[in-house]
């Protein structure tokens, strides 16, 4: 099987010729030291390198592109405008580890938000070359990578702020949620017209949940966030798309079902820091969800044991027996080694063959 077929069994739960994985990321300074230890071919992507069999196409769905400008220049600080209408101070270098700095939000004041005028979801700017998706296309499972309502009407309030205004005004968060998804789905659908990849999935990037729930309560989820997602998991069912998928950090157990009814069928990171257990989910919840993710990037892969490593990887998998699993993390970071990536790559191509042996 290809990458494509491989996932595409996973996804409808029957058993492709071996698990397939994916990981959201590799971090810079992962792949820095892969390099450095002489990891894959002269120019090799590092992806390739280790057969990742899912890739994804993110379109620009900020609502003021054109907006974005360098506004001033501090030596190893740049202060710049961002496509939300955001202003933050970003260190030129690494941003993964130096997060940016936000100084000033597009909606300080809730009365602004009637004056707020997107941009047109369908620019041609905002997507990439169809080229590019295509090259993508010929080596893996490609999907369409939106993002959903909580994290980005958070953008035009400032985190601290939107978390008020979900307590304090329902109406308001629900109306600016709307309206943002109205326009996120619009990209969303456009990516999906410009590359025909109706035939995967398209995932909604959002990330709702701390280690121990969700950042909100389950009636929050339900008053405001719930009819977002209703509408755009059928908006986006009925132009033809197989699969809605949600990624969402930490734990969301408690919204879950209503994720479901809402229409996601496929969740990722799945991660076991925050208490979920890909296994136990899959006894949950049977066919009516699938999952990419499942492995622990935050103790068990940053150890490196082994032995530890194996026994987690047998456990992840047992979740796979009749498909239905991705198996991965969120991300490959700079506290994972290069060898404990190698080990893990060998035992999904070891191990992952069907039909499966594991704990």
């Amino acid at each position: 099987m290809n990458s494509v077929e491989r996932v595409r069994a996973a996804l409808d739960f029957r058993q492709p010729d071996r698990v397939p994985w994916y990981f959201n990321s590799f971090w810079p300074q992962f792949e820095e030291a892969w390099r450095q230890r002489g990891g894959g071919a002269a120019g090799q992507d590092i992806e390739d390198y280790y057969e990742i069999d899912m890739g994804r196409v993110i379109p620009d769905e900020t609502p003021f592109p054109s907006q974005r400008a360098v506004l001033a220049d501090e030596g190893a600080y740049q202060i710049v405008r961002d496509g939300w209408g955001a202003i933050e101070r970003r260190h030129k270098g690494d941003a993964w580890l130096s997060p940016p700095m936000t100084l000033e939000v597009a909606l300080p004041d809730k009365s602004g938000a009637d004056r707020l005028e997107f941009e047109s979801p369908l620019l041609d700017s905002r997507f990439p070359s169809r080229a590019e998706v295509e090259a993508l296309r010929q080596r893996k499972y490609v999907f369409v990578k939106v993002g959903g309502p909580y994290l980005r009407a958070g953008n035009f309030r400032g985190a601290t702020q939107w978390l008020i205004d979900l307590v304090e005004d329902e109406a308001f968060a629900r109306e600016l949620s709307l309206r943002v998804s109205e326009h996120i789905t619009a990209v969303g659908l456009q990516a999906l017209r410009l590359y025909d990849l109706y035939d995967t999935a398209i995932w909604i990037y959002d990330d709702m949940g701390s280690n121990h729930g969700p950042m909100f309560s389950p009636r929050t989820f339900e008053r405001v966030f719930l009819p977002c997602y209703s509408r755009m998991s059928a908006a986006f069912r009925e132009a033809g798309v197989a699969s809605v998928g949600l990624h969402c950090d930490g734990n969301v157990e408690a919204i879950l079902d209503m994720l479901l009814d809402a229409g996601i069928d496929t969740l990722n990171p799945v991660e076991p820091k925050a208490g979920m257990d890909v296994v136990a989910l899959r006894e949950r919840y049977g066919d009516r969800l699938a999952f990419v993710g499942g492995l622990d990037n935050a103790h068990v892969l940053p150890r490196g044991d082994r032995n530890e490593l194996e026994r987690h990887f047998l456990h992840v998998l047992s979740a796979a027996r009749e498909g239905g699993l991705v198996v991965g993390a969120h991300s490959v970071g700079p506290d994972i080694s290069v060898e404990t990536m190698d080990f893990l790559h060998r035992l999904v191509v070891d191990l992952g063959q069907y039909p499966l042996v594991c704990a």
